[in-house]
């Protein structure tokens, strides 16, 4: 989805850490098949393995549409900016949804506390641990704290083959913030319970998160930046939820695992097949209610 031009972003609800901290190129264990692991478990969820040694080295390209400038997220000002930069799009997408999020959740007498949001590149220190590119986007609990490598969302079409539409990637950041949800209302912890498996816990959090995504689309549009005035986002098109619809195809447990040894393995999923997490991503995104949102409450989700 587009940003409209006049909104004003708010970079200081974003951490830009890229340039500094660890040192480039540090990984999870070694080699394609611990990165193909480690994204299994960790893609677009709590990273299960953040807490492991670390060690090995590779660079990462930049991201589609990202900008390498020395004034970082500080830059981003506008819309227009969200709509030129990754940075930028990550920034505003965060706007949103603290914006969105604090207001839903309002009319369920539940508190909001805004999480913190980081933009790192390559490698970071985080609550949970270090953590690097090959973890993917993830949220962690211990510091309430969402983490990018925008770096990812190249990866996200060229490794996985989600289309590059900035809905795309703002349901990247949505998905995060979805974990943030589950913390307050108090879900989180149900997938360390049961991590792996098509009816576990693990993949009934996942799918959960992608429903709340669904839910801050289906509203996006109509949340106004306190500054402007204006909505945050222009209406959504049929191109913008055919994007969000193929990130969440891309990245079904099944789809990977198959691309990656030529195989699937149920017994193994973290996070669900392509199938369930379009359902889901399209269930908040139609209904717009957050209690139809309880993929535990169903025989399968």
């Amino acid at each position: 989805m587009s940003f409209n031009d006049g909104v004003q972003l708010d970079p200081s609800q974003v951490e830009d850490r890229r340039g500094g901290g660890m040192r480039r190129g540090t990984k999870i264990g070694g080699g394609i098949g611990g990165g193909i692991v480690v994204l299994l478990l960790a893609l677009f969820g709590i990273n299960p393995n953040i807490l492991g040694d670390m060690t090995g080295g590779r660079s990462q390209p930049p991201a589609v549409g990202s900008s390498v400038s020395s004034g970082g997220t500080q830059e981003c000002k506008t819309g227009a900016d969200a709509d030129q930069r990754l940075d930028c799009r990550i920034t505003g997408t965060v706007n949103s949804l603290n914006n969105f999020w604090p207001a839903y959740l309002a009319g369920y007498n539940v508190d909001y506390p805004r999480p913190k949001t980081v933009l790192f590149s390559q490698a970071t220190n985080t609550g949970c641990g270090p953590a690097s590119t090959a973890v993917g986007p993830f949220y962690c609990p211990a510091d309430t704290t969402a983490y990018f490598d925008p770096g990812f969302f190249e990866e996200l079409v060229t490794r996985f083959g989600s289309s590059g539409g900035p809905l795309a990637q703002e349901y990247v950041v949505a998905h995060e913030f979805g974990h943030h949800v589950q913390a307050i209302l108090g879900n989180l912890d149900l997938a360390q319970q049961d991590p792996q498996g098509p009816q576990s816990g693990a993949v009934r959090v996942e799918l959960q998160a992608d429903c709340y995504a669904g839910l801050w689309v289906r509203y996006a549009s109509t949340q106004k930046d306190p500054q402007s005035g204006q909505p945050f986002l222009d209406p959504l098109t049929e191109k913008d939820l055919q994007d969000a619809l193929s990130a969440a195809e891309a990245v079904g447990d099944d789809r990977i695992q198959a691309a990656a040894t030529g195989r699937v393995s149920p017994e193994s999923w973290t996070h669900g097949s392509s199938a369930q997490r379009q359902k889901w991503f399209y269930t908040g995104y139609s209904i717009g209610d957050i209690n139809k949102c309880d993929t535990f409450g169903v025989t399968a989700p």
